[in-house]
């Protein structure tokens, strides 16, 4: 075997060195180059040395490249869309690349369907567990304080004793205390994809969205609950029998949030809007829609415990009801409105949910609820939350999930001039005779338009302060001998005020440079019958006259602002 392979690969045993230093060990003489012991670093070194030189030059080519192409692209834009329209398409473009991603589009779509869609689960029964926990609720109610009421007394804008029979006659809850299965209340849940701290979701969604407009106001009775309805209907019946789930304008439906979490516990803050019915044949229905049911229930992961639960109308404000009645049977009666206040509705467990019965390992039975419903008693463990939010964190994001407008932070009066004032900006404020972001609204129209348009978003964050207002609470403010300032920037404001909502632009000290009249606006903005159909633009719908009017506004009153410089 040597042999034959010392006839394929002859070998000189005295190999001499070439010209350039190499020896010739290769079989059939052919020259391999070795190399001094230098070559190696010198050639690590100009590997360095390139990529030091040529990595830099390529990535300030590829800089350029991209920002050759993005200025092409703006070019393009402005050729295409214009100043105004170019404004309203990166009010959008959130990574201002020029390109509309799915989900930079994605409110224009939550804006043309309504409300995001809800989740499969919704359909889901929810039932009872008769071997499960039990949770009893006892509602609390002070009825409506008449006296608050602005406009309706009787025999005034001929309102009628029949007119308010049902609102008179409700003075407690119809139902005081009641008892459910701890198992019901999965509803509140989060799906499977919102499970974290600070994740909103639709537990009952809106059906309601700029092209179905709102629900007919000749009803009595509410229709028959489905899914996740059944829980929710079944806590507001006990204030009255006849609730609406969904009422008749957006936005309609139930959102939660997960505020904390810990190993075995949720706490879920949620929020209502719902109403109800409390007229009957033969008096005309008869509206009551307070502001918004909020609370929260804590509770196991798997629902078989609940540690809390309320749910209660926030009386925080002066105003916190809408009422609305019909002056006949049909939906083209007129209709009366006004506004009150509510001192007391909640609903609160009596403590947390507890079994019937305690068994031992054996299925003994060793302790169970008395004949005189004395619950077992229990000592419950500490909860530790391992990662939360606060409770305002959580009530802002239930807000915005309901109103896309409350993306710019609407401040309390005085706080709103004070930051103006630190910050050198002038003040957007809105006056009106019911709150502008609950169901109490006098601004309905407003916020569900121009207020979340894309645009005016953009330019309210911009240059302004916002803030809205009671007509109520600057009278109170107004008469506040106490605080002269605040009293003068009030009195200033209801100078400028025409019923029902007014939207003005104020100097850090209160002075008054634009104002404008809802009403007026909406006459100004509508379309007329003679007129073409705007076309469909980025602002957030088919609202293209009444945006482009509102950011006009905006524009006025800060260059009217100009005028007051120097006084």
């Amino acid at each position: 075997m040597a042999a034959d392979v010392d006839k394929r690969f002859p070998v000189d045993n005295n190999p001499s060195p070439g010209e350039d230093g190499s020896l010739d060990v290769s079989p059939g003489g052919e020259r391999l180059v070795s190399g001094s012991s230098k070559r190696p670093w010198i050639t690590r070194a100009l590997s360095t040395f390139l990529m030091l030189t040529i990595v830099p030059l390529i990535a300030i080519s590829y800089k350029y490249y991209q920002d050759s192409k993005l200025l092409k692209r703006h070019e393009v834009a402005i050729k295409a869309l214009g100043t105004e329209g170019l404004f309203v398409f990166s009010s959008l473009d959130t990574d201002h690349d020029l390109y509309l991603s799915p989900e930079e589009f994605k409110p224009i779509v939550e804006k043309l369907t309504g409300s995001p869609s809800a989740f499969s689960d919704f359909e889901e029964e929810i039932t009872h567990d008769p071997n499960g926990e039990t949770l009893t609720l006892e509602a609390k109610m002070k009825p409506l304080n008449l006296d608050t009421m602005t406009k309706s007394k009787d025999g005034f804008l001929g309102v009628t004793h029949s007119s308010l029979s049902g609102l008179r006659a409700w003075k407690s809850p119809s139902i005081p205390s009641m008892s459910f299965s701890a198992s019901q209340f999965r509803a509140f849940l989060p799906p499977k994809n919102k499970g974290t701290v600070g994740d909103t979701w639709w537990v009952i969604p809106s059906e309601l969205n700029i092209f179905s407009g709102y629900l007919p106001n000749n009803r009595y009775h509410p229709p028959v609950p489905r899914g996740k309805e059944v829980l929710i209907d079944s806590l507001l019946s006990m204030f009255h029998p006849r609730p609406f789930i969904k009422p008749r304008f957006a936005p309609q439906g139930t959102v939660a949030c997960v505020r904390a979490l810990s190993d075995f516990y949720v706490d879920i803050v949620f929020r209502i809007h719902a109403e109800f019915q409390l007229n009957e044949v033969p008096d005309f229905p008869f509206w009551f829609t307070p502001g918004q049911f909020t609370g929260n229930i804590i509770m196991s992961r798997d629902s078989s415990h609940i540690r809390h639960f309320l749910l209660y109308v926030p009386n925080d404000r002066t105003l916190n009801v809408d009422m609305e009645w019909l002056y006949g049977a049909s939906e083209s009666s007129n209709m009366e409105v006004d506004i009150g206040y509510l001192p007391q509705m909640e609903l609160q467990a009596t403590g947390p949910s507890t079994p019937s019965f305690i068994q031992d390992e054996e299925g003994n039975i060793l302790d169970s609820r008395g004949g005189g419903g004395d619950p077992v008693q229990f000592v419950f463990e500490d909860i530790h939350w391992t990662s939360e939010i606060s409770r305002e964190d959580a009530a802002r994001r239930l807000e915005v999930t309901f109103y896309p407008f409350k993306k710019v932070p609407y401040l309390p009066f005085s706080e709103a001039f004070e930051r103006a004032q630190a910050e050198n900006k002038l003040v957007h404020s809105i006056l009106l005779w019911g709150a502008l972001d609950d169901q109490s609204c006098s601004g309905r129209t407003l916020r569900e338009t121009v207020l979340e348009s894309s645009p005016v978003l953009a330019l309210l964050n911009q240059s302004f302060i916002s803030s809205w207002s009671l007509v109520k609470e600057l009278e109170d403010m107004q008469a506040n001998e106490q605080d002269p300032v605040e009293s003068q920037r009030a009195r200033l404001h209801l100078e400028k005020y025409s019923f029902p909502v007014e939207m003005m632009v104020a100097l850090p000290n209160g002075t008054i440079v634009h104002h404008i009249n809802a009403n007026y606006f909406l006459d100004e903005t509508s379309m007329k019958p003679d007129e073409e159909p705007t076309t469909f633009s980025f602002s957030g719908g088919f609202e293209d006259p009444s945006t482009a009017t509102y950011i006009s506004f905006l524009k006025e009153g800060l260059e009217k602002a100009k005028d007051y410089v120097g006084q």
